[in-house]
């Protein structure tokens, strides 16, 4: 299955030092192919907005939503889907470790049925050893309580379904869950291996202990979702 058309969502929350370099390796490496680039602007106070702005000049291709007080990052994926035009949608984090390159690869696993493509960093995160290790808790108590057959669903670089995605439950943090999400659904997903950078420049947004303990509420909640979740078989008259 070929994707000839996309949109390309990265959300952002004071990245002034990014902007430019990841809009440019976006762009550069969907040069042959029909694309857009959303950015979310989540609030940010530093220049980050400018920095934006003064790159549509270059890029024409370049959007650019502003919210007025930052909402987290899954309003900003949210945000960013819904001004989407096209019917695949990229996302990847606006710090620069997810590598725009390996875009490609998530839209070559495409095949009939699937809805959502989601990165692995597994191998190759580039993070401190707490981060590491809280991350690996987390997989593999969510992997257990939600069955979601991915190893790793906080690497932001995922490539789905705008229509699949729209039609979620909406709730903060619910970018951390879209495979049980889709899975909930009656969606099919893949993952595929991929690069993850060392942060040039800034840095992170989230802590590692808040980021941990919303985690377990919000795990609760998705099995909560999981448990009343009808799937229903539709039969199709034959035509006469």
């Amino acid at each position: 299955m070929q994707i000839n058309q996309l949109s390309v969502v990265v959300p952002v929350r004071n990245e002034e030092g990014n902007v430019a370099i990841l809009v440019g390796e976006i762009d550069s490496t969907l040069k042959h192919i029909l694309h857009e680039i959303i950015y979310v602007d989540d609030g940010s106070t530093d220049n980050t907005y400018s920095q934006l702005k003064a790159l549509k000049m270059q890029f024409p291709q370049l959007k650019i939503v502003r919210h007025a007080q930052s909402c987290g990052q899954s309003t900003a994926v949210r945000t960013g889907v819904k001004a989407a035009l096209y019917a695949w949608v990229a996302t990847l984090d606006g710090d620069g470790q997810n590598d725009p390159t390996d875009i490609p690869k998530l839209m070559a696993a495409v095949t009939e049925g699937i809805d959502l493509v989601g990165g692995n960093r597994r191998a190759s995160r580039r993070d401190t050893w707490i981060k590491r290790m809280s991350s690996v808790i987390a997989n593999t108590v969510r992997s257990k309580m939600l069955r979601d057959n991915t190893p790793d669903t906080g690497c932001g670089l995922k490539l789905f379904k705008r229509e699949a995605f729209l039609d979620l439950p909406y709730f903060d943090h619910m970018h951390r869950f879209l495979p049980a999400l889709i899975k909930r659904r009656g969606g099919k997903i893949v993952s595929v291996p991929v690069a993850h950078r060392n942060r040039k420049h800034g840095k992170s947004n989230y802590g590692t202990i808040d980021r941990l303990l919303v985690g377990i509420i919000d795990l609760f909640g998705v099995a909560w979702l999981q448990s009343r979740a009808k799937i229903p078989q539709i039969v199709k008259d034959k035509e006469i």
